[in-house]
C-alpha cells in the first residue's frame, strides 16, 4: 500500500510542478506591456488560463493533505495540529518577508532622511500575498478536514464556507456586491490593514488575497482533500480516474449554472470560481494519473516532477531573483528615444537582459516578452532538477 501511495504522489508532484512553472511564467514577463491574452489575469469577472494557476495550487495543497495526514490517522490530535499551525505560520512569514525584500527603499526620496525613508518603506509593505493566502487557507482547510474526517461532513463544511462567503458579500456589499467598487471584501481589508498595506494593481486599493476570500479559498483546499482521499483509497487506478473525470465535469457544470447569478471572479474568489477552477483541477489530475500512473509516461514530465518536490522554494527564489534584477541591480543609462532625443533613464538588470537578449531575437513584442519568461522558468527548473538529483527537498 505504501508503494501505491508513493506512486500516486507522482501525478500530484507533476501537476504541482507544472502549476509552479505557470506561476513563475505569468509573474515574470519581459515587459508587462507585451503579454499574450491567455497569460493575463481577467480584468475583473471571468477566468483566463492564468486565473486557474493559483487555485490549482491550493487544490493540490488539499489533495496532498489526504496523503500527508495518513500518518496522523486523519485525526485532529496534538501532533497534527502542531504540524498545521507551524507550517501555516512559516509559509505566511515567508510570504511577508518576500514582500518586504530587499528590506530597504530602492527608490529613495531625496527629501527624506535615511530613517524617514526606512520608516516610509515599512509602512507601505503589502501584508498579504500568494503565500499568505496559501498559509491561511491551509490552516482553515487542514484543521476542518482533520476535525470532521468524514467526506460527507467535509462536503457540508466546504459548501457552508462558500455560502457564508457569498452571504457576506451580498448582505454587506453595495448595489452590485460583486463589483470592484461595491464589494465588502475590499472594505474589510482596508479597515484591518489600511490603504498603504494592500495591493493597488486594480487601479484602486483592493487586496485580491485578503481576509474574506480565505473562506472560499479554504473550500478549494477541502475540495482537493476530498479528491486526494478518493485517489488514495481507490484500489484501481482506472476507477479513480473515471470518478475524477465525472466529478470534474459535474463541478464545471454547476459552476457555469451558478455563474448566471454569481460571477466567476478570482479577486473575490467567488463560489462559482471555486467550482470552476476546482473542476479543471480535478480533470487535470485525472489526466495525469491516467498518463503517468496507468500509461507509465513519467519520464516525459521529469522536470515538472522535480519542480513539484520543491515548489514553494522555487517560487520564493524566483521572487527574490526577480526583485534583485528589477529593483536592486540598476544604474543610470543614456537611451535614444523614437524621436531621436537622448534621455537619461534608470536601467534595471531585468530590463537590460530583456532589451539586449530577448528583443534582438524575437523583437519588443509578446514573443520577446514570453521568451524572457520562459528563460526565467528554465532557470528555476534547472535548480529544481539539481536539488532532485541530490535528493534535497526543502520544506516549509
Amino acid at each position: 500500500m505504501a508503494k501505491e501511495i508513493a506512486h500516486r504522489y507522482t501525478a500530484l508532484d507533476v501537476l504541482r510542478g507544472m502549476t509552479i512553472a505557470g506561476m513563475i511564467l505569468v509573474n515574470n514577463p519581459g515587459t508587462w506591456g507585451k503579454i499574450f491574452p491567455p497569460l493575463k489575469h481577467a480584468a475583473w469577472h471571468g477566468c483566463t488560463p492564468t486565473d486557474l494557476v493559483f487555485p490549482f495550487f491550493l487544490f493540490i495543497v488539499g489533495a496532498a493533505l489526504a496523503f500527508a495526514f495518513a500518518k496522523y490517522n486523519d485525526t485532529l490530535n496534538p501532533a497534527s495540529v502542531k504540524k498545521v499551525i507551524k507550517r501555516s505560520f512559516l509559509i505566511f512569514l515567508t510570504g511577508f518577508l518576500l514582500n518586504a525584500f530587499p528590506f530597504y527603499n530602492t527608490s529613495p526620496d531625496p527629501a527624506l532622511t535615511f530613517g524617514e525613508n526606512w520608516l516610509y518603506y515599512f509602512q507601505h509593505i503589502r501584508v498579504f500575498g500568494v503565500l499568505q493566502r496559501i498559509a491561511m487557507c491551509y490552516l482553515v482547510g487542514a484543521l476542518l478536514a482533520l476535525w470532521l474526517q468524514k467526506p460527507r461532513k467535509i462536503v457540508i463544511a466546504g459548501v457552508s464556507l462558500m455560502f457564508l462567503h457569498w452571504l457576506i458579500l451580498v448582505v454587506f456589499g453595495g448595489d452590485d456586491p460583486f463589483s470592484k467598487e461595491g464589494n465588502i471584501a475590499g472594505a474589510i481589508d482596508m479597515a484591518i490593514l489600511g490603504e498603504t498595506r494592500i495591493y493597488k494593481g486594480f487601479g484602486m486599493p483592493f487586496e485580491p488575497e485578503g481576509v474574506l476570500g480565505v473562506l472560499s479559498g479554504a473550500a478549494t483546499v477541502l475540495f482537493g482533500y476530498l479528491i486526494g482521499g478518493i485517489v488514495r483509497k481507490s484500489k484501481e487506478k482506472i476507477n479513480a480516474t473515471s470518478q475524477l473525470y465525472t466529478i470534474g465535469l459535474i463541478s464545471l457544470g454547476i459552476a457555469m449554472v451558478m455563474s448566471i447569478a454569481i460571477p466567476v471572479n478570482k479577486p473575490l474568489w467567488t463560489p462559482s470560481y471555486v467550482l470552476y477552477a476546482g473542476g479543471w483541477s480535478v480533470l487535470m489530475l485525472a489526466f495525469f494519473i491516467y498518463l503517468i500512473d496507468i500509461k507509465g509516461k513519467e519520464k516525459l514530465f521529469y522536470q515538472f516532477k522535480a519542480l513539484g518536490l520543491n515548489p514553494l522554494f522555487a517560487f520564493v527564489m524566483a521572487g527574490i531573483f526577480a526583485k534583485t534584477l528589477g529593483r536592486v541591480i540598476k544604474w543610470k543609462s543614456m537611451v535614444t528615444l523614437e524621436d531621436g532625443t537622448i534621455k537619461e533613464v534608470t536601467m534595471s538588470a531585468s530590463s537590460w537582459i530583456y532589451s539586449n537578449c530577448c528583443v534582438p531575437l524575437l523583437g519588443n513584442n509578446e514573443f520577446g516578452s514570453l521568451l524572457y519568461a520562459l528563460a526565467y522558468v528554465a532557470i528555476f527548473t534547472t535548480m529544481a532538477i539539481w536539488l532532485y538529483k541530490r535528493k534535497i527537498v526543502i520544506k516549509l
